[in-house]
Parts: structure tokens; C-alpha cells; sequence
């Protein structure tokens, strides 16, 4: 059953960035041709956007599938680290060549209205452009809002994308999030425009669209940091570890339990625990045994566990040791 649910989560992973791929390509080269019409800054930024998510979908289906290598001599753990590289090169990526080209559009467009050179042709062409890609980013988002939830479950969305170790089911969900909420401050920003006649209020939509795109970078670089750095199970996670471990009848105490993600389905776990007395080395053996298969039931990405005999008093100092750890 868990190994269907991962698949399942890959599934939708992948889905979610296949349908804001083909979405953002297409409404990428019409928002441009609108804004080569209108002369709308907004528009511009838009197009820029929509490139941006596009190239960066594909930079996710590409840690998607380098993620999927087998193990080498050289990388015994196997490649599921590039998901968390690429997706840390998105993030880089929407900050520098999406919100930071919007934003300087944007300033550009405020000063040129400032000075009154600014030229606008008919918005019509922008209202219904715009109108159609919210529909089309909308149906994306969808897409990618279902993969969430399905992934989630009933995990509070803020919590999941802390927690969630395959940054490709939150980044089209945060990128499509943005685009919606960035052609609703280009609509604004264009009908303000075409109601004044004062062309600052579309500068000032670029702007906005470009701050909103560092945002979601900053949230992606954030996440995608911990990850690259060694993530390992919460500590809700942990005590569950541990009192799978504690259950079994051979073990007398477990110490410190540290995990790392290599990738979203492949973590490496490592438990010290104190038998108990006057077991042989069979009674050891089977034990180790029993304690690796309740301990993968429970957390099927741990493919690597490690399990160590430790006298009592050093496995009370792991425990008091790993209990003391902050939280981030």
C-alpha cells in the first residue's frame, strides 16, 4: 500500500508539471504578441513568466528523471538529490529572470509614464488575452491543486510543504498559484490604465508581479536549502521510530534514531538500540530482522537501514542527546 501511494505521488507530481508546461507555452507566446499590440508593461512581465515556468518545468521533469538513475560506485545512494538541485536552480530561476525582469520592466514603465512617453494601443486585445489565460492557468492549477491535495492528504498545506520531501508536488502548485494571482494584477493593473489613462497603474502591476514571483522563490530556495543540506523524519516521526523499535520483544531501550533523504522514496536510517540480556547472537539476528521490516512498513522510503547493539548508558546519552536538538 505504500509503495502505491509513492507511486501515486510521482504520478501526480509529474502530471501536475506536464500540464503547466503545455498551459504556460502556449499562453506565453500570446501574452507577448498582446503586448506587442497594447505596449502593456503587465503583459510583458506575463509573457516573461509564463517562459520562465515553462523552462522551469522542465528543468523539474529533468530532476524527475536524473532522480530515477540507479546507484553507482561513485554515488552509492543513488541520484535522488537532483530533484532538490533543480528544483533549488527553479528558485533561482524565478527570482533572477522572473520577478527580477518584471520588476525592472515594471520600474521602467512607471518612470516612462512619469515623463508621459508612454503609448498605449487598444486593450482589447490584452483584456481578452488575459481573460483566456486566467481560464487556462486556472485548469492547470486545478491539475496541480488535486496532485497536492491527493499527496497531502490531510496534512494542513503550509505543514506539507515543510515537511514534503518531493519538492515537484509543491513547486508547479506554487508557480501556477502565482501566475493566476499575477494575471489578476495585470488585469487590474490594465483596466486601471485604460480608466485614467494614467499608464503608472500597469508599470505598478509589473512590479507587483515581479515581487510576487521573488515571494515564491524565496519559499522554494528555503525548502530546497534543507533539502540539498540533509533532511531527515520530524520528531512526531522519530518517536514513532522509536516505539516501532522499543516494541519488539528482544529490545531492551533504543538510543538515537538519525535518518537523512537522499531523494523523496530513499532515506538512509540508522538505529542504536541495547538488546536484552543474555541474548545470543541468533536471537539478535532475527531480531534486527523484525525490527528492519516494522520499521519499513511504517516508513517504506527508508531503503537503507542500519542497525547497531549499544550498551544502556550509551544509548540513554543518544536519546538525551537527540532529544535536546532544536527544531527549525
Amino acid at each position: 500500500m505504500a509503495h502505491d501511494d509513492n507511486t501515486r505521488d510521482r504520478h501526480a507530481g509529474t502530471a501536475s508539471v506536464l500540464a503547466a508546461i503545455a498551459a504556460n507555452v502556449g499562453v506565453g507566446v500570446v501574452k507577448f504578441i498582446a503586448a506587442a499590440v497594447t505596449g502593456s508593461s503587465a503583459m510583458v512581465s506575463e509573457g516573461v513568466h509564463s517562459i520562465v515556468d515553462s523552462g522551469n518545468g522542465l528543468l523539474v521533469l529533468l530532476g524527475l528523471r536524473r532522480a530515477r538513475k540507479a546507484p553507482t560506485i561513485e554515488h552509492p545512494f543513488g541520484f535522488g538529490k537532483e530533484l532538490y538541485f533543480w528544483t533549488l536552480v527553479v528558485a533561482v530561476s524565478i527570482f533572477a529572470l522572473g520577478g527580477g525582469v518584471s520588476v525592472m520592466q515594471g520600474i521602467h514603465a512607471v518612470q516612462a509614464a512619469l515623463a508621459g512617453t508612454v503609448e498605449h494601443g487598444s486593450p482589447v486585445a490584452a483584456f481578452v488575452v488575459l481573460i483566456a489565460a486566467m481560464v487556462i492557468e486556472g485548469l492547470s492549477l486545478r491539475v496541480a491543486i488535486r496532485g497536492f491535495n491527493a499527496a497531502r492528504g490531510a496534512t494542513p498545506v503550509f505543514r506539507y510543504i515543510k515537511d514534503c520531501k518531493d519538492p515537484s508536488l509543491y513547486t508547479v502548485l506554487l508557480e501556477d498559484t502565482a501566475a493566476e494571482l499575477g494575471l489578476v494584477f495585470a488585469l487590474v493593473g490594465l483596466a486601471l490604465t485604460t480608466v485614467t489613462g494614467n499608464a503608472v497603474f500597469d508599470g505598478a502591476a509589473s512590479v507587483l508581479i515581479g515581487a510576487l514571483l521573488m515571494g515564491v522563490s524565496v519559499i522554494m530556495l528555503s525548502e530546497s536549502k534543507g533539502l540539498l543540506v540533509g533532511e531527515g523524519l520530524t520528531r512526531d516521526e522519530l518517536a514513532a521510530a522509536r516505539a516501532l523499535v522499543e516494541a519488539d520483544p528482544a529490545v531492551q531501550k533504543a538510543g538515537g534514531i538519525l535518518t537523512m533523504y537522499f531523494g523523496p522514496q530513499s532515506m538512509l536510517m540508522t538505529v542504536d538500540v541495547t538488546f536484552v540480556p543474555d541474548i545470543d547472537d541468533t536471537g539478535i539476528i532475527a531480531a534486527t530482522e523484525r525490527v528492519e521490516a516494522a520499521l519499513v512498513a511504517r516508513f517504506p522510503q527508508a531503503t537503507r537501514i542500519y542497525i547497531e547493539a549499544e550498551d544502556l548508558a550509551e544509548v540513554g546519552r543518544q536519546r538525551q542527546a537527540q532529544a535536546a536538538m532544536p527544531i527549525e
